[in-house]
């Protein structure tokens, strides 16, 4: 065969066949042919397989294996499959300091880096590949905005690991390393604790254990049909992931026969059920940044009314970190995150016809699941840990737009205290460390969001900072930034509108009495209506500082919008 020519092939091709099909393509085949492929392969489908593998963190370390193994798996199926990766950017290891500036940022830029290959490439279909935070709404968002056939899949959580002390020996994650900083600072904390927990959290490859926005967002990828069942919970080690390789490139196929799209899988339905398995498993409040961002690329909006309907009306099902006791290990051991969908499902709260990338729909998928006996990880909604979900949405005059708050782990819901105001994160971990915060405190950290950082800053080194030292239930925060998954604690974050473009928050004083009430969904600052006019007419905005005047942080303080709409870029 000296010129290619279309023949007929047992898969669609919809848009490689542009690339490839006749005389005048001659170029583009013969820069595939110094990549090995031959005649045959020119008459089959071309995906891709985008991971977000890198060096950077554990959470990635394991995906080019795990994207390699897809890629064969294509391929011994009758695809040709070309793999290719993005960015990631560890929230962990950017965590309080300046680089946590480019995590949310990142997820934008995974988008979009994503679409332009998928598109530039013309590839029939892709699958996903992602473990960090960021990265797993990124991909969710591309395939939403690519809308081609497209399965996503989780690169895997990582094992917890085993510390003993005085106390006995237990399962540590990271977020123990983060709260017994504040432990040492407090001198509560010994300094051989705190480096023996720093050795033995993190034993190996996968993401943060508990249900922190890696297990969040995993969750949310089965729920809303993008990831195939089982998928979500196995850790990285598992021996049960190798199964899901052949099961991914079987359902990417299926879904290019049979022309099933990510748009008719991402209904409204869908982001209702994936809301609520965030409710149900105590998840974290990034997932309201994320599911609006993601909701936003197949034309639809998810307001935060909307969102807080559903979490109040989901009851508390699965007891996991860290509001719990368990981590996303515990709930694979129990049959993984089917066991909380099939609760939902029991309980009449889940959308059963919404359909998957199983090519059925949820109910379908799970009509053999049962929950199972003599554990305590996941309950049946007449059993519930709580009768509402883990995160509430609250308004009032300081979150005219709405404010987030974690609610599960919480022993007290409403916190009145006067407000000790700080203009940046860098500002108050120094106060927390000089342990300058005291019980009844309302923390406020602004010009955080995302504008204002630029790039909305995980708080985690604060909250984590203030539980370890004790002052976990008896001090509040309230900022426009952001909360790690890890957080807990009464802490309100993405109060909007934020300070930088002229928020209530940008207008409270030290010593202003706040009273935050997760019961009625209220945030409320105790200034009368002139003092505040009085305060906004004198009110200017911030000067960044570092003053970002170009590359990407720049950019993005001007494309992005509120953190009540997701925070996407315009």
């Amino acid at each position: 065969m000296s010129l290619h020519s279309p023949s007929d092939s047992k898969f669609p091709r919809p848009y490689s066949a542009q690339v490839i099909d006749g005389p005048t393509r001659a170029p583009h085949r013969a820069f595939y042919r110094a990549m090995g492929l031959q005649d045959a392969d020119f008459q089959k489908p071309f995906l891709g397989v985008a991971s977000t593998w890198s060096e950077v963190t554990p959470c990635s370390i394991s995906l080019h294996d795990q994207a390699s193994q897809i890629k064969a798996q294509l391929e011994a199926q009758g695809a040709v499959a070309r793999e290719f990766a993005t960015i990631t950017v560890s929230d962990g290891i950017a965590m309080g300091h300046e680089g946590m500036r480019a995590s949310l940022i990142s997820r934008d830029v995974i988008t979009d880096s994503v679409e332009l290959v998928v598109h530039g490439h013309q590839y029939d279909g892709w699958v996903g590949v992602a473990g960090c935070d960021k990265s797993l709404p990124g991909l969710m968002m591309a395939m939403g905005r690519l809308n081609r056939p497209a399965v996503f899949l989780y690169g895997g959580t990582i094992l917890p690991g085993r510390f003993s002390d005085e106390t006995g020996s237990r399962d540590v994650t990271v977020q123990d390393v983060y709260e017994a900083v504040g432990g040492f600072a407090a001198g509560t904390v010994s300094e051989q604790k705190l480096c023996d927990l720093e050795r033995i959290a993190c034993p190996g490859a996968g993401s943060c254990g508990g249900q922190f926005t890696a297990n969040t967002m995993a969750c949310v990828a089965e729920a809303i049909g993008l990831a195939l069942p089982g998928t979500s919970a196995p850790p990285v080690e598992s021996p049960e992931r190798v199964a899901n390789f052949e099961r991914v490139a079987a359902a990417l196929l299926m879904m290019l026969k049979r022309d099933i799209r990510p748009r008719d899988l991402m209904t409204l339905d869908a982001f209702e059920n994936a809301t609520r398995v965030v409710a149900a498993t105590g998840g974290s409040t990034n997932s309201l940044l994320h599911l609006p961002a993601i909701a936003h690329e197949v034309g639809l909006t998810l307001t935060l009314q909307q969102l807080d309907a559903w979490f109040h009306s989901t009851p508390l099902l699965a007891d996991l970190k860290p509001g719990g006791r368990y981590i996303m290990a515990d709930l694979h051991r129990i049959g993984g995150v089917s066991v909380v969908l099939k609760a939902l499902l029991d309980a009449g709260l889940l959308k059963g016809d919404a359909l998957t990338v199983t090519g059925k729909s949820q109910a379908e998928n799970l009509k053999d699941v049962v929950i199972p006996d003599g554990q305590r990880v996941v309950f049946s909604a007449e059993n519930a840990i709580k009768p509402t979900g883990g995160l509430r949405v609250l308004f009032g005059n300081l979150a005219p737009k709405g404010a987030i708050v974690k609610t599960s782990g919480l022993k007290s819901s409403v916190h009145r205290g006067k407000a000790k105001v700080f203009e940046s994160e860098d500002d108050c971990f120094a106060a927390v460390q000089a342990q300058q915060i005291e019980a009844g405190d309302v923390v406020v950290i602004r010009y955080e969001g995302p504008k204002g950082g630029p790039g909305m800053r995980e708080m985690l080194a604060v909250t984590a900072a203030i539980c370890g030292q004790g002052l976990g239930e008896s001090v509040a925060m309230v900022t426009d930034g952001r909360f790690s998954g890890a957080t807990r604690g009464l802490m309100v974050g993405h109060v909007a509108p934020e300070a930088q473009v002229g928020g209530p928050i940008a207008l409270v004083q030290s010593g202003d009495e706040i009273e935050i009430n997760a019961e009625t969904g209220s945030l409320t600052l105790f200034v009368d209506e002139a003092t505040l006019a009085e305060r906004k007419a004198g009110w200017t905005p911030k000067v960044l500082k570092p003053p970002y005047t170009g590359g990407i942080f720049a950019k993005y303080a001007r494309q992005v919008g509120c953190a009540s709409e997701g925070a996407v870029t315009y």
